[in-house]
Formats: structure tokens, C-alpha cells, sequence
């Protein structure tokens, strides 16, 4: 019965389209009158999407716990960056500590092979966007934070951050004993494309947690959107090369690769390394 509608409709579209004069009848054009066919008839072989009744954040992330991330990337002028990296390990661990902000330091680190002479900060507010605001207004009544604001601004080229959710399939970023080295993998992906994205890493993750390597998954609110950036921890480049490889065995990750790589824009990759302060060693 299908087949027979179809052939009927196709049958009745070239008879449209070898009758232009009819168009005549209707005070149309015959282009325009062609353009209306061919978008009608093109209308009966697009998928038809249904809209989602829920943010794409909501559908992703770990609700319950609505946690917020920040990312910070500070490219530091070469001359300072050692001055830099002490005066954030004077600064940063006395806001992780003190309980009367709420947000924790999960990490920071020193770009090692990527982009050279940057910082990386990661901080996680519990409670979301509310206690965010409430770090923020603290630390503007903050005179030695202020202060290292100042000093840091000094030894600066630029900087830039995002605010990030939490993928509910990943690990929730944890202190962790080094020494290890640490992968920021950043995948700039086509807009519409993170659900898609969301429900491949879902099984693909089981794959890459063998030896305790994935560290976090983010997808990011605020700042450049449609990014994702997973972080791996491996003691070395050698063990990063042979867990990557291992993956390879495993049954379905080619398939994951497979169908996400067309996902992607854009991707880059930090190798880096913690500095003293960083709860991630």
C-alpha cells in the first residue's frame, strides 16, 4: 500500500512538472510554481525530528548533585612563568581549604606538549550557579585575593574560561597520588550534535577505565559552546600510548570512533603536567 501511495504521488508530480502552463491559471510564475513542487515533494523524504521536551543539560549531566565547573586557561609571558606558578601555589590551596567558600581546586597544571608557557585551573562548585556567584562576591572582599589578581594580571598574555557540566557517565573528578601525567583531549563538535555525542561515550567510557586512566567528562555552558573536554590521567607517555592502543582490542570502540569522529569540528590535546598545589598528582 506504501509503495502504491508513492508511486502515485511521483506519477502526479511529473505530471505537474510537464503541465507548466497551468501555472498560468493561478496568476503564478512557472519558476515559482516548480520551486513550490520541488520543495513539496522534497518535504516527503525529511525526517521529521521530534523537538525534545528537556534541556540537552538536563538529559546529560549528573542532576542530583549539580555541580558546576570552572575551566581557566591563562597564557603566562615566558619570563614569569616560574613567578606565576608560585604565586598561584601561595594563593589557590588557602580558597580550596577555607570552608567558607564553597567551591574545591580539582586541579591545576603547566601545559607540557600543546600550547606552551599556559596554565590550567579547574574548580567545582557545589551547589551550581549559586555558589558560584557566592565564591565570586566573597572573593572581590578578598584584599590578598585581589592582590594576587593584580601580581597575576602582570605577568599575563591573555585568558580565557568556561563554565562546564559534568557528563553523568563519567567519574566525578577525585584527588588522586601521582606522579602522573594528565590529557586534556578538547573536541569542539557541530551544534546539535552533543546528545549524539552524550548517548556513544555512554558505552564507550566502559572501555577506557581499565586502568583507572579517565579522570572526567565536561561539556561546557557558557564560553565557547559545543565543547567537550575529557581528562585522562597515565603515569607516563608510554603508558598513555599503550592504553590508547589497548582500547583498540575491545569489541565496539572502533564503532564509537567510528560514528563520533563526524561529530567533530575541531579537537586539540594538552599533555599536562600537575603543579605542587594540585589535588590531582
Amino acid at each position: 500500500r506504501g509503495v502504491l501511495w508513492l508511486a502515485v504521488t511521483v506519477t502526479a508530480y511529473c505530471l505537474l512538472r510537464k503541465q507548466p502552463g497551468t501555472c498560468k491559471n493561478w496568476g503564478l510564475s512557472a519558476s515559482n510554481h516548480r520551486n513550490r513542487e520541488d520543495s513539496w515533494f522534497k518535504s516527503l523524504f525529511v525526517r521529521k525530528v521530534d523537538p525534545r521536551k528537556d534541556a540537552h543539560s538536563h538529559l546529560l549531566t549528573k542532576n542530583e548533585e549539580s555541580n558546576l565547573y570552572k575551566i581557566q586557561f591563562h597564557n603566562v609571558k615566558p619570563e614569569c612563568l616560574d613567578a606565576y606558578n608560585q604565586l598561584c601555589e601561595e594563593t589557590l590551596p588557602s580558597i580550596h581549604n577555607d570552608k567558607y567558600y564553597p567551591c574545591e581546586l580539582v586541579g591545576t597544571w603547566n601545559t607540557w606538549y600543546g600550547e606552551q608557557d599556559q596554565a590550567v585551573h579547574m574548580w567545582r562548585y557545589r551547589g551550581g550557579y549559586p555558589a558560584l556567584t557566592e565564591v565570586m562576591s566573597k572573593l572581590r572582599q578578598n584584599k590578598e585575593f585581589m592582590k594576587y589578581r593584580e601580581e597575576r594580571g602582570k605577568m599575563l598574555l591573555s585568558r580565557r574560561n568556561q563554565l562546564l557540566l559534568e557528563f553523568s557517565f563519567w567519574n566525578e573528578p577525585i584527588p588522586r597520588k601521582g606522579p602522573n601525567i594528565y590529557e586534556l583531549r578538547s573536541y569542539q563538535l557541530r551544534p546539535g550534535t552533543m546528545i549524539e555525542w552524550g548517548n556513544y561515550w555512554a558505552r564507550a567510557i566502559g572501555y577506557r577505565q581499565h586502568n583507572s586512566e579517565a579522570v572526567g567528562g565536561f561539556f561546557s555552558q557558557i564560553g565557547n559552546l559545543y565543547m567537550v573536554h575529557h581528562l585522562w590521567a597515565y603515569k607516563d607517555l608510554e603508558a598513555r600510548e599503550a592504553t590508547r592502543n589497548a582500547a583498540w582490542q575491545h569489541e565496539g570502540w572502533d564503532e564509537v570512533v567510528y560514528y563520533t569522529v563526524p561529530l567533530i569540528q575541531h579537537m586539540d590535546s594538552r599533555i599536562m603536567i600537575p603543579m605542587k598545589a594540585s589535588p590531582l598528582q
